[in-house]
This record gives C-alpha cells, structure tokens and sequence, in this order.
C-alpha cells in the first residue's frame, strides 16, 4: 500500500528470513562464520541458538547460499514429529524415495546416498529449525545420525537451530552424548540500540529507498525500547509505521507515530 509513495521496490519489514534483507552486525557476522566454519570443516554438530525473532532462521538460509550446489541440504522446519517420520522427513528432503520404507532401511538409504556423495567429494548438511521441540528420543535418533561416517569424517554435518530452552535441554546429564559432539556452539544476542538505526537503514536500502522515509531518534530509541533489539518484533513495528506514515502523507517517523504503531500492534494503549 505504501510503496509507491515512498519509493520502495518491495516491503522492506517483512517477517520472512528473506536473506537479501540479513543486516550482518557483529554477532550476526560471528554466528554465520560459526556456521560456516563447522559444516566446511565437517565438526559433525553445530548449535546456534538465540531468543525468538533473532534471525537464527536468515542465517542459516543464507549460509546455505553461501555452500553452493557441492552440498546437498535437508532442512527440516517442523521437528514435532515421531522417530519414524523425522528420518521420512529427512530422507525426502534430500530427495530421496522413502515412503515404503521403515527406519532402518531408511538409514540404510541414507548411508549409501551419503557415501556415493563422498566418492564424489560432495557433502551434505541437515538443518533442524525449532529443535528445542525435538523430543530426548528424537534427539537420541539425530545423534545416531551422526554415526554415519567414513574413517577420514563425518558424512553429515548436522545443525541444530533453537531457542535458548535448548542449551538447556542439552546441559541435561543424559543427553551429555550428544552434546559431547557438539563442538561449535554460539549464542546469538539481539540488536544494540545503536545498531537500529543501522538496522532499518539497510532494509530501507535494500527495498530501493533513496532519500525516504526518515526515522527519527526518538522514533529509533522506541522502537529499540519496545523490541529490545530482535529484528522480528523491530520489522513489525517498522511495517506499521510506515503504514501510519502513509496515511498522515509523512516522509518523517516519528516518536508519535511509533506510539500508534504500538498501539495497532499490541491493540491497547502503549506509553
């Protein structure tokens, strides 16, 4: 509704982990190089986790860019599945015809899909997004996963994406296992207050924006009080207030208008 009046190309606050739109600060800089640093170097796990809307998703999507077509990738989404239809799920996901089968055949499949990659000096990577709803057993079954390996590495690399509960759960003493092989471990923290100014300048940037729409300081330090710096509550606030730009016909944000924001948001008064 508001893109042609400020001349943008696309909505720049979308909710989506788009990876054109990655604002890399310092911690999200130093989590995509943990990432990258364990799959390129085969560390068999990687952890990252981070509070809800930080970004872990983007990150990751963008680091699957960054592989290229030598790693074949599974990204599973939605973990909240038994033992069997997570390694179904996992299979299809690397393209691979297992709907008859059970789960060790599917394991058996998965062996010999990723050896024929290693002959072939290929890799392949597993992403579960949300695994701090993976239950102990389904956890149990991605560490077996693990065990598929050559005498030189690991034939799958496999990283575990999650809110902070899943530190947590893996500080458990009988999961101690599993988190005995994961050897690159980061914490990704929220924005600064002095990184949402940068923030929202880039998005703007990114979706065409030459000389508006402007936020204000006080604007800035709302919405950074409001989102305590995580990018997904900070794009819904940005979203509607430039829709409240749009109506009032204002380049300007401002403290004001940030305020209404809220308010349409949290559909109560905010002060």
């Amino acid at each position: 509704m508001y893109l042609e009046y400020y001349g943008l190309t696309e909505p720049p606050f979308t909710i989506t982990p788009n990876p054109r739109f990655l604002f890399f600060s310092a911690k999200h800089r130093e989590a995509f190089n943990h990432l990258l640093y364990g799959v390129r170097e085969r560390k068999g796990f990687v952890q990252l986790t981070g509070e809800v809307g930080a970004g872990k998703t983007t990150l990751c999507r963008a680091m699957l860019e960054q592989l290229g077509n030598r790693y074949a990738t599974a990204l599973i989404l939605n973990p909240v599945l038994d033992a069997d239809h997570l390694m179904k799920a996992i299979a299809m996901e690397f393209g691979l015809d297992a709907h008859a089968m059970d789960r060790l055949e599917i394991l058996w499949l998965l062996n010999h899909f990723l050896l024929a990659r290693a002959e072939q000096g290929q890799d392949a990577v597993l992403i579960i997004d949300e695994a701090q709803d993976l239950t102990d057993e389904l956890l149990e079954q991605v560490r077996l996963l693990s065990n598929l390996e050559t005498d030189d590495h690991k034939l799958l690399q496999i990283v575990l994406l999650g809110q902070p509960e899943l530190r947590d759960r893996l500080n458990n003493h009988h999961l101690r296992q599993l988190r005995q092989r994961i050897t690159v471990r980061y914490h990704l923290r929220s924005l600064s207050r002095y990184e949402v100014s940068r923030y929202v300048q880039h998005r703007l940037e990114v979706s065409g924006a030459k000389r508006g729409p402007y936020f204000t300081r006080p604007a800035l330090w709302r919405i950074y009080n409001y989102s305590r710096g995580i990018p997904r509550l900070m794009n819904a606030v940005c979203d509607k207030c430039l829709l409240a730009g749009f109506v009032q016909q204002s380049q300007r944000i401002s403290y004001r208008m940030v305020g209404r924001a809220l308010r349409e948001l949290e559909g109560k008064i905010y002060v």
